[in-house]
């Protein structure tokens, strides 16, 4: 009887460690939280919540790593260091999805940059000389106000862009970002003014009678000229 318990301890062992060594290798496969402990009989059990009231090991911490950017032909990834392409853009604007269009389906890697506020806007015109016109396309050092596409691509294929798109098929495009570089800063906190700036400024009238008391009563305490 104690041979056959002691097999059926043993199957059961081995059955939880075989379930262990599972659930490791599947949260190994999606880099998920994981979890070691040993129960009252002193059996390792493993699983992605922690039991209550026992003490157990977190073993991984970590979420599925984000996939890297594919690796772009030479041609093209000479273009994009030596002449980067930066695209303005703003909300329900026809031209600027014409523009974004035109780059992607010539395969052009391109930095989007959003103008939605004042800060946006006076970065804007720093870039375009004073020109508040969008989209805003800057190939390198080369600026094109508005939607121009022969004027795009003439301005990409002198900075060397191939003019077929070479993106890989798991290419993907970065996300806009606002022109400004951040959040708008907020507004300042106004500074309460101090007692005497709180005082309302006296009238004429009253200044000059104010004045003129002054003088009276500096001439008052002068000591009387002697007569000859």
């Amino acid at each position: 009887m104690k041979r056959a318990h002691g097999r059926h301890k043993g199957n059961w062992r081995l059955a939880a460690a075989v379930l262990g060594v599972a659930l490791l290798v599947i949260a190994e496969a999606a880099s998920a939280q994981i979890y070691k402990w040993k129960d009252e009989h002193g059996v390792t059990h493993y699983g992605d919540t922690p039991p209550p009231r026992v003490k157990s090991e977190m073993l991984r911490t970590d979420k599925a790593a984000p996939a890297q950017s594919p690796i772009l032909p030479y041609e093209l990834a000479r273009a994009v260091q030596a002449a980067p392409v930066v695209l303005y853009t703003t909300a329900r604007c026809d031209a600027c999805d014409e523009g974004r269009s035109l780059l992607r389906t010539r395969g052009i890697p391109f930095s989007e940059r959003t103008v939605t506020t004042a800060q946006d806007q006076q970065q804007l015109e720093k870039l375009s000389g004073g020109k508040s016109e969008l989209p805003l396309l800057l190939v390198g050092s080369r600026t094109i106000a508005g939607f121009q596409a022969a004027a795009w691509n003439e301005a990409l294929s002198s900075a060397a862009y191939p003019r077929q798109s070479m993106l890989p098929p798991t290419y993907q495009f970065a996300a806009p970002t606002p022109a400004a570089g951040g959040a708008t800063p907020p507004a300042a906190t106004p500074v309460p003014p101090t007692r005497g700036q709180m005082r309302p400024p006296p009238d004429d009238a009253a200044g000059q009678a104010a004045q003129q008391r002054s003088q009276e009563e500096q001439r008052a305490k002068q000591p009387p000229i002697p007569e000859p």
